[in-house]
């Protein structure tokens, strides 16, 4: 039977180890715990809101040399298995990234504790892009006031003390951004930002290149950087989620792709709740050698 929407946004979020995450994934942790990872998976990693989508389009044209054909054979959300997801009786992400050959690109929102733990165990690499936290939380608002399987955000001043609390789906953004950044050296990790994706996409795209070990010519790598840019996937329906049902992201309240830009959150942000931010920011962030961009 599918759920009205009025039924469905009763969701409550489930924890593990004090991390709030979708009911589903937290009945399926089992699964996703022992899944096993292979020495030539590429995980793509961010915090939600992040540029996940278009890291998986960066990532997917390389993989398929710039060749945009091969990059609609399916929607986006089914090229590269999300790992915690979860929604019986469809295949779990677990489901799809064993039947998936190998060499496997993956994707997932896992802070560094709840990561299956075969991730690290087979030394796999790991794509972490992360983005201003500002931007984050309000391009996360908008997605929690279409998404149908998240709980309601509330009002924008009520979301703020959850977003700054941590309670959102996938915790805090704080110790998401500082849990990859912290391990950045230890493992094969190619940590990305955001806002140097914007600033300067065709040097942040060879360095996926290289970290992917491919070599792909310059012409092609223009390519890349033309079909990837926010307004070209914006239009495609293959990565702006415009299948999705509305049962699951209601477009008509806010668009999957909205602004892709830096600095929208000083539309957003009152003074004081800047003020504040920043007060919290310092208190959280201040012992990581971490810098964000707040604006372009």
């Amino acid at each position: 039977m599918a759920l009205t929407p009025e039924l469905s946004r009763q969701t409550k979020l489930k924890e593990v180890a004090g991390i709030p995450l979708q009911a589903p994934t937290v009945d399926n942790w089992r699964q996703i715990q022992t899944f096993e990872a292979k020495p030539d998976d590429l995980l793509i990693c961010t915090y939600p809101k992040s540029g996940t989508t278009w890291i998986q389009e960066i990532v997917d044209m390389i993989e398929q040399n710039g060749v945009v054909e091969k990059c609609r054979r399916a929607i986006i959300q089914h090229r590269h298995p999300f790992i915690e997801w979860a929604r019986p009786p469809q295949p779990s992400g677990v489901d799809k990234a064993n039947e998936m050959p190998a060499p496997r690109i993956l994707r997932t929102h896992l802070p560094t504790q709840l990561l299956p733990p075969s991730f690290w165990t087979n030394n796999c690499k790991f794509l972490y892009v992360a983005r201003n936290a500002k931007d984050c939380m309000v391009s996360y608002y908008h997605f929690y006031r279409m998404s149908q399987v998240l709980p309601e955000p509330g009002t924008w001043d009520e979301y703020f003390e959850t977003f700054i609390n941590g309670k959102v789906s996938w915790g805090s953004w704080f110790d998401h951004v500082k849990g990859w950044w912290e391990i950045r050296d230890k493992y094969q990790i190619l940590f990305l930002f955001y806002e140097d994706m914007k600033r300067n996409p065709k040097h942040e795209i060879q360095k996926v290149m290289q970290f992917m070990g491919k070599n792909l010519d310059e012409d092609v790598v223009d390519k890349i950087v033309l079909e990837t840019s926010f307004e070209k996937m914006k239009e495609n329906p293959m990565t702006n989620r415009s299948t999705t049902p509305k049962s699951i992201l209601d477009q008509s309240i806010s668009p999957f792709m909205r602004k892709g830009t830096v600095g929208d959150w000083k539309n957003h942000f009152t003074v004081a709740q800047n003020e504040r931010f920043d007060e919290i920011y310092k208190q959280k962030m201040g012992r990581t050698s971490l810098n964000f961009s707040m604006e372009l």
